[in-house]
């Protein structure tokens, strides 16, 4: 039963909100004369793509609240990707709201452009604002499309992705003061009001109240490094009530360590144990400036926890039987789960793909909970010889665990393979509602 909550919370998601924008439609066209010139129309369109860019707003701030019921049940990519749909439709929807105010209101006045521009911007108050928050939503934007993303730093992407903060603080107030359907109609104005102020509460409340309590009631701190394979470090995290944090294997925790250098950002790291009351651990492969120098992180380091995030829990399994197919690093969340997951004896496997011995990460631990737990597991190291099976096609799935169609299957490693593992299963006739991944990549 958990399984199909999950699968189906994003279509609870979307019937709110497609619920906001039906009642917001209602208000517009409630509180609209008909236009009786083409100059009018555009206006009302204007105002009406102004409402639905700041309901949209509204959601973005609760999407990035990172609220914990919703990153269980729907899951962190999930949620990543609808963050990203919605922030595209704010953009477009404020562009088309500047464009169609801009054009109609020239047009009802018999004005040129030029001088419609200066007479909005200085004759209506904060509009200026507003279209300096609606230029701060263009520059997120487009530093977020796949072709730039790719090519800057996390950290680069990370600031400019602040500045959606203080776009949205500049167009609030223009909303209030000068929207049409809230200058004169009380009970709107003071909803609308209380939206923002509600979402602004979550995201204050997870994104900043939260951490910092976390860092007085846990004082988590690095207790301890250790190299697993050249380049990759399990950090071992000591702290208090490690229980209350309600960590699952197959989460991670967004972690600030705070340090001179890296106080400012946090990443997601997937706990690589199952979490106990003693300590926490995440493992990191050094794959840039941040996490290079994380290789080097001191015992005692104190260290400022977001979390735990993810639904790629037990609470998705759905049959007594489990595949668990890693890739490289991407073995971490799985190996937790490996370690815990319920199965029934026999029916619990882990393949593990890697491009080199020394790419293995944990083996002699898998090995140890293989036999523990009477499960089973299979390296697949190194490029495939010539004229045999890729690995992770179909006829290597089915030799290697022969039932894998009526199994539960958790995945964890780079875009390609995890693109070859899901097409793979689901021709050994595994459904798409029991393959279960999360990419965490931003």
């Amino acid at each position: 039963m958990r399984a199909l909550i999950v699968r189906h919370s994003p279509w609870l998601v979307w019937a709110g909100v497609a619920a906001g924008a039906a009642a917001l439609t209602l208000l517009w066209w409630t509180s609209t004369l008909p236009p009786t010139s083409f100059g009018g129309q555009l206006t009302e369109a204007g105002r009406l793509t102004g409402l639905f860019a700041g309901f949209l707003v509204v959601i973005l701030l609760v999407l990035m609240a990172r609220l914990p019921v919703l990153e269980r049940q729907v899951g962190t990519d999930r949620l990543a990707r609808i963050h990203s749909m919605v922030g595209r439709y704010v953009v477009c929807m404020t562009v088309a709201h500047m464009v169609l105010i801009w054009l109609g209101y020239a047009m009802t006045a018999h004005a040129g452009l030029g001088a419609e521009v200066t007479d909005l911007l200085t004759g209506y108050p904060y509009v200026l604002w507003a279209v300096i928050g609606a230029g701060l939503f263009v520059l997120v934007g487009v530093v977020s499309a796949t072709a730039i993303r790719t090519r800057v730093s996390y950290e680069t992407w990370y600031l400019v992705h602040l500045l959606t903060y203080a776009g949205i603080a500049l167009a609030f107030w223009h909303q209030i003061l000068t929207g049409a359907q809230f200058v004169s109609n009380g009970v709107a104005r003071w909803g609308w009001i209380g939206a923002y102020a509600c979402a602004t509460a979550l995201l204050l409340w997870y994104r900043l109240v939260v951490p910092v309590r976390n860092v007085w009631r846990h004082r988590l701190e690095v207790a301890a490094v250790r190299t697993e394979v050249p380049g990759v470090v399990s950090v071992y995290l000591s702290g208090a009530r490690l229980d209350d944090l309600g960590a699952e294997a197959g989460q991670f925790l967004r972690l600030r360590f705070l340090t001179r250098n890296e106080w400012w950002q946090s990443h997601p790291y997937s706990l690589s144990a199952a979490p106990n009351p003693s300590w926490l651990r995440v493992t990191i492969k050094a794959l840039g400036d941040h996490t290079e120098q994380l290789q080097r992180i001191r015992p005692g380091t104190r260290v400022l926890a977001e979390g735990p995030y993810g639904a790629l829990t037990a609470r998705r399994r759905s049959r007594h039987g489990v595949v668990l197919i890693a890739g490289g690093v991407g073995v971490t969340p799985l190996r937790a789960l490996f370690e815990s997951l319920p199965a029934e004896e026999g029916r619990l496997t882990l393949i593990y793909r890697a491009s080199k011995h020394e790419d293995v990460v944990f083996r002699h631990e898998l090995d140890e909970i293989a036999a523990d737990r009477r499960a089973v597991v299979h390296y697949l190291v190194g490029p495939p010889g010539p004229g045999q099976e890729p690995a992770l096609h179909p006829n290597w799935l089915r030799r290697l665990v022969p039932d894998v169609a009526e199994r539960d299957a958790y995945l964890c490693g780079p875009g390609g393979m995890m693109t070859t593992a899901i097409e793979s299963l689901r021709e050994c006739g595994v459904p798409a509602r029991r393959i279960h991944h999360e990419d965490f990549s931003f």
